[in-house]
């Protein structure tokens, strides 16, 4: 094997273990293996490629490839693509790391912490009015009303506070990183 044969797959092994890395880290952020794998592929190799370059490099269906390869266009973390001369559809990753984790905490807020702020709404509207019942009951209740508030309080700060440093335009995350980071010196 010559020096850039053996230099390319050292670089393929490197690049699979990453992409195999961060198909584990998947289950933690709540999405398929295939979607992380999919995006890390992408991500890696710094170049677009197309659904059955996907394919063959991670070893998957049509199907998984194209609604991973779906998940990620709606997510904003890939985009599509094309090469002139060429009639298939090609992706590639934001090569920006604070772009990318911006788009992908935002998704997560809309999936996971809108809803959730909603439903604490709901429950609490739900809860009946404070001048119900006994006295032990009227405890009871205004410290479910506290603990609800509480949660809303907290929950929507966060909300703000993840909206000033996610927009798609801003540099907000990484400004907050280097502030964070700054103040155990």
């Amino acid at each position: 094997m010559g020096a850039d044969a053996e230099h390319m797959q050292k670089l393929i092994e490197a690049q699979d273990r990453f992409v195999a890395s961060w198909g584990q880290m998947a289950g933690a952020w709540g999405i398929s293996r295939t979607m992380a794998e999919a995006h890390a592929l992408l991500y890696i190799t710094g170049r677009p490629m197309n659904t059955d370059e996907i394919m063959d490099r991670l070893q998957i269906s049509r199907g998984n490839a194209s609604m991973s390869i779906r998940a990620l266009v709606d997510w904003g973390i890939i985009s599509r693509t094309h090469k002139r001369g060429d009639r298939k559809e090609y992706f590639e990753a934001d090569q920006d790391v604070w772009s990318m984790f911006r788009s992908i905490v935002r998704e997560r807020m809309k999936r996971e912490v809108e809803p959730l702020l909603a439903t604490l709404f709901e429950i609490r509207d739900a809860s009946p009015a404070p001048d119900e019942g006994s006295d032990a009951a009227q405890e009871d209740l205004l410290a479910h009303q506290r603990r609800l508030d509480e949660m809303l309080t907290f929950l929507q700060t966060m909300e703000r506070l993840s909206h000033r440093f996610i927009s798609p335009s801003g540099s907000g995350l990484e400004l907050a990183a280097q502030l964070l980071t700054g103040l155990d010196r």
